[in-house]
């Protein structure tokens, strides 16, 4: 399955989208070494960087009404506990908890080839139309009785 958006950070870590829908993800990806730390594990930022992928699809899955999945999502707050080392092919897991017009709650947890738990984290993610950039125009979501 592909991304729903060209992601060019996402897609030079090699990471791969399984399950994009009803507030679930599912990103998955085959550790080389440049994704290695000092100790020869996954290093924390590819783990970081997992999670908060797989929280932010499963946020934007939740827009299934919409053609291309509705607005975009950026990160507001993410919070991230290792448990162990991680090797292998890696499994990130998120689901959407809450949301509403304008934000969005998630959790997501990084497994790995023997279905270890590796890491977990919790994250909030504002819905956007266009950021506040050169790249795309900003005009953040409102509610409806706010114009």
């Amino acid at each position: 399955m592909k991304f729903p958006l060209h992601i060019p950070f996402v897609e030079e870590l090699g990471l791969e989208l399984h399950r994009f829908d009803n507030g679930h993800a599912e990103v998955q990806v085959d550790l080389e070494a440049a994704h290695l730390n000092s100790w020869e594990v996954a290093h924390g930022g590819v783990l970081m960087t997992m999670l908060d992928v797989a929280m932010a699809h499963a946020a934007r899955s939740a827009n299934s009404k919409e053609p291309d999945h509705g607005p975009g999502v950026v990160t507001v707050e993410m919070k991230t506990s290792f448990m162990r080392p991680a090797e292998g092919r890696l499994t990130a897991k998120g689901v959407l908890l809450h949301r509403s017009t304008t934000m969005a709650f998630c959790e997501a947890s990084v497994f790995d080839e023997d279905h270890h738990l590796c890491a977990h984290a919790t994250g909030t993610f504002k819905y956007l139309r266009k950021l506040p950039t050169k790249g795309r125009s900003a005009k953040a979501l409102q509610h409806k009785d706010q114009g």
